[in-house]
Formats: structure tokens, sequence, C-alpha cells
């Protein structure tokens, strides 16, 4: 007959083989979530998600806009900055809201024909969003989390290089010079 602290060796060695096999790091860990623009989905007109890795390797201006505020004619200047470096990487991706004034009336097809009609925009248009508050897009969240402070008003810019990272924000009186010139920098 086998001594008791047989026993008792072998369940301690048990006990302790189990819990190495719970400390195994043979699974691999989680990749951390990446810190750029590409992380985020969005929703276009039609209410469907979209990847904004869909853009990755351009350079982007993401833009909160309306169609009845005093920055609206905007839209010229910005289908013209599309319209000049689109083939060389530039995406503009426009953001209709509501929030300031009530200046974004209307549903996204509202709005779409109204930027189509009247301003001939080409680049991509997604569903209204808020920008700030607590029903805030996660991506204007995060936006500002990288260039703090809540968006002003209509017609805020931030600049995303081709990592996907956040360089500037322009607000809405910025000349729209300067925004072509960083835009350039850039490309």
């Amino acid at each position: 007959m086998r001594h008791p602290l047989f026993f008792t060796l072998v369940a301690a060695f048990l006990t302790l083989n189990v819990a190495c096999d719970k400390n195994d790091k043979s699974e691999p860990e989680p990749i951390p979530v990446q810190d750029n623009i590409y992380q985020f989905k969005v929703l276009d007109g039609q209410g469907d998600s979209v990847s904004l890795a869909t853009y990755q390797g351009q350079v982007l201006l993401v833009v909160n806009t309306a169609t009845q505020c005093s920055y609206t004619t905007q839209y010229t200047d910005l289908e013209n900055l599309y319209e000049e470096y689109r083939d060389q990487g530039f995406t503009i991706l426009d953001f209709p809201c509501n929030q300031f004034g009530g200046q974004a009336p209307g549903d996204y097809n509202d709005i779409h024909d109204f930027c189509t009609t009247t301003y001939n925009i080409t680049f991509p248009q997604f569903a209204k969003i808020d920008v700030n508050g607590a029903n805030a897009s996660p991506l204007y969240k995060w936006l500002k989390e990288k260039k703090p402070g809540n968006i002003q008003w209509n017609f805020t810019k931030f600049l995303i290089d081709r990592e996907g990272n956040v360089l500037r924000r322009f607000e809405p009186n910025t000349s729209m010079a300067v925004v072509r010139n960083a835009v350039r920098n850039q490309l």
C-alpha cells in the first residue's frame, strides 16, 4: 500500500499542472484595436454599413455639413478640391448634421438631391449624424478625442493622412485656401 504522502504529492502535482495549463498562452492574444479612422463603420444614405477601411491609403477630409448654413457655399470649394486631387488619392467624406440651428432638414435623399443639383458634388455623402452630445457618432467622438473640443458649427473639417491618423482640424471659418494647401502637402 502506498504512503499517504504519495497521494498528497500526486494531488499537488496535478493541481499545479492544471493551474499551469490555465495560464498557457498558446492561444493568440487579441489584436489591439487600431487607433486610426479605418476601425470605424458608418451608414451610407441607404442605411447600409460602410467600413472606412474602404478608404485606406487615401488622404481624407471628413466634414460635417448642412444645406441651409451660411457656410453651405463651401460645397463648391469642396467639390473643386475633390475634383483636383481625387486622382492622387484624396477623398472627402461628407456627414450631414442637423444639430446646428436645424440647418440640414430633410432626409438623406432631400440633402443628397440638393447637394448634387445645386453644387454638383460627386464625393461620398453619408447618412445624417450627430457630432456632439450623447448620440454623437463614434467616428466624431474619436475625431474630437484626437483634436479636442466640441464641434461648434457645420463645415468643421478633419484632415486624415494616408495611415488613417488625424492631422489637423479646421473650423468652418478657416480659409479654404489653407485647407487646400494642407491637403496638397499630404499628397
